[in-house]
């Protein structure tokens, strides 16, 4: 046998350590209420800071925390349009020369839709 081998332990078995003179840190049990009016209980370190959700483990639904402890109001961004973007890159007078000059380019045949442009049994010929 390999001298490295590990005799007379198996993987995952018992400590051989004792506890004596371990000091185990404070905990505290923190009670929950989900909507639903499932009740839990969450172990936390006495030094954690206790947050006022958390999810509850039977629906998956936010619970608030018994002791009163309220959760913080999120300040919400409104939402950005695709308009307020625009307008943060150019200026509306911008806007109006380039959709002036779009518009020409449109009416002209020059972009746009293949079919706006073909020449059908109707239609004549411009400059023949």
């Amino acid at each position: 046998m390999a001298e490295r081998t590990l005799r007379g332990a198996r993987l995952g078995g018992q400590s051989f350590e004792d506890e004596r003179g371990i000091e185990f840190a404070g905990r505290q049990q923190v009670a929950y209420r989900c909507p639903q009016g499932h009740d839990f209980e969450i172990t936390m370190s006495d030094e954690a800071e206790v947050p006022a959700i958390w999810e509850c483990p039977r629906c998956g639904m936010e619970a608030l925390n018994l002791s009163g402890a309220k959760p913080e109001e999120k300040a919400e961004k409104p939402a950005r349009t695709h308009w307020d973007m625009l307008l943060e890159r150019r200026s509306e007078k911008e806007l109006e020369d380039i959709l002036k000059e779009r518009l020409d380019l449109l009416r002209g045949g020059e972009i746009g839709p293949a079919h706006l442009h073909r020449k059908g049994p109707g239609k004549k010929k411009a400059n023949a």
